[in-house]
């Protein structure tokens, strides 16, 4: 028995909220104020910034302003990846040379422990478990692109990944039509919303201002300027992501990419015993118009992939619901993957958005000539990424301030990358509705005809979206 679209909660901003429970907001910004950092926008990015920097400089006054609630964004409604993908890696390897790719690679995979590390250290329990990620080819094509992508990884110097045929692969995770995978150790499975809300009791408990329901209307420099009151500062670090659009001249600076993601109800032992996945990893595939999954902490698969991928002028929804064509694509992959759950119930559906560079590369900047910095653009990649971004926003101000000198960090390529704004509407959007429809038609070509060449439909699409 299939659920209707009538039983399954819709939004609500994500299922891990309703698992967890919304927040007791807390009180916006009382009026104008001064602080030494004023950091915009409480999600991980945000609170990881604020928690280092007060970690190295207990002294500073540190604000933290978030127009709903800390991790209402992508924060709060992510598959739960925490995993040493970065967006860009490519790019800066052609414009810094290899090795410099090669550190920024090993600062990814360092991250992975060190999120595990520092959850830890603060008692925060967000249901970390670490098996790594598991990418799966189903087609010929997905097959050779797999092997493609792990010799990519391995001259990147992630000696440790492994590669799987079908057998290896069954003896992990039973999907059907499976015919190889790779696997590396340097990820792990989490609940986004428990981080969030252990990192912003965390900061709060360092002495960290937080006002919540404080949206931030402009950034100038000294100045976050709100309906409240401005805060000035020093330091104004922008840490918006998929949001950035709402501020003022920020339109055309990341596209907001919509995701989305359905959970099933939690499955018995024998539909487990069927499927296996004991190891828990983090699943993706290979597929042009990829899909994520994760098996939770209570026993449901949480499945995600690409729904609209995009609303005209950069608008961003507000409570995470999403179209009852989405959830049944979503489900169609859930029971195209797992022939044995086309019975399971979808419980929840939600939807969020991402923050997509017109480069696709993810970025630090401290601008030191006016003390306006911004992290962000990590196109669907940031539970990780969000916290050496926030190491490095840390290192780059400590710099600036006299504090502290060159690190490792401040040398990582992907700070002060520039990259030119996103074209006007309509171009935009159609550009972007193009692409992924020519994605899914690809998707679709490799699975009917099956042959070991990627689809051509897609090739274009990855020079259209300028991806190479």
């Amino acid at each position: 028995m299939s659920s209707s679209a009538s039983s399954v909660v819709n939004g609500g901003i994500s299922f891990w909220y309703a698992d967890d429970g919304l927040p007791a907001v807390r009180e916006p910004l009382p009026g104008d104020a001064s602080a030494d950092v004023v950091i915009v926008g409480g999600g991980y990015t945000g609170l990881w910034t604020a928690y280092y920097l007060k970690k190295a400089a207990p002294f500073l006054r540190i604000t933290v302003l978030e127009q709903k609630f800390c991790g209402y964004g992508a924060s709060g409604r992510n598959g739960g990846w925490l995993y040493n993908g970065i967006a860009g890696r490519d790019r800066y390897a052609k414009l810094h040379g290899h090795e410099a790719a090669v550190r920024l690679q090993k600062a990814m995979n360092d991250t992975v422990a060190e999120v595990i590390a520092v959850a830890e250290a603060e008692g925060i329990d967000a249901d970390v478990h670490r098996g790594g990620v598991l990418e799966v080819a189903t087609t010929p094509a997905q097959l050779a692109r797999l092997k493609a992508f792990h010799a990519h990884e391995l001259s990147y110097g992630e000696k440790d990944r492994e590669l799987y045929g079908a057998r290896e692969t069954a003896e992990r995770i039973r999907i059907a039509d499976a015919v190889g995978s790779t696997w590396t150790p340097h990820g792990a499975r989490l609940h986004p919303v428990k981080l969030v809300k252990g990192l912003a009791a965390t900061v709060e408990a360092l002495g960290v201002t937080l006002h919540e329901s404080t949206p931030v209307t402009e950034i100038r420099p000294r100045h976050a300027v709100t309906p409240y009151g401005t805060v000035r500062a020093p330091y104004v670090l922008r840490c918006t992501e998929g949001f950035t659009a709402s501020l003022k001249g920020q339109r055309r600076t990341w596209l907001p990419m919509n995701s989305s993601m359905i959970a099933t109800e939690p499955l018995t032992e024998e539909q487990w015993a069927a499927i296996g996945w004991t190891g828990r990893e983090t699943l993706g595939d290979m597929a042009h118009a990829y899909m994520y999954a994760q098996r939770t902490a209570d026993g449901r698969i949480a499945l995600g992939g690409r729904g609209v991928p995009y609303r005209f002028g950069s608008r961003t929804d507000n409570d995470g619901r999403t179209q009852t064509a989405t959830v049944e694509a979503l489900r169609e992959i859930l029971t195209r993957l797992f022939p044995s759950l086309a019975g399971v119930r979808i419980e929840h559906a939600w939807s969020g958005v991402l923050g997509v560079p017109r480069d696709w590369c993810a970025t630090v900047t401290l601008d030191r000539s006016t003390g306006l910095g911004w992290a962000g653009g990590y196109v669907g990649s940031g539970v990780a990424t969000t916290n050496l971004a926030a190491r490095t926003l840390r290192d780059l101000v400590q710099r600036d301030s006299g504090q502290g000198g060159r690190t490792g960090l401040t040398e990582l390529p992907w700070v002060d990358h520039k990259v030119r704004k996103w074209e006007p509407e309509p171009l935009r959007w159609l550009g972007v509705q193009g692409m992924y429809a020519t994605y899914r038609t690809a998707d679709r070509r490799e699975r009917l005809r099956p042959g070991t060449g990627s689809s051509r439909l897609a090739k274009a699409a990855d020079r259209i979206a300028g991806r190479h």
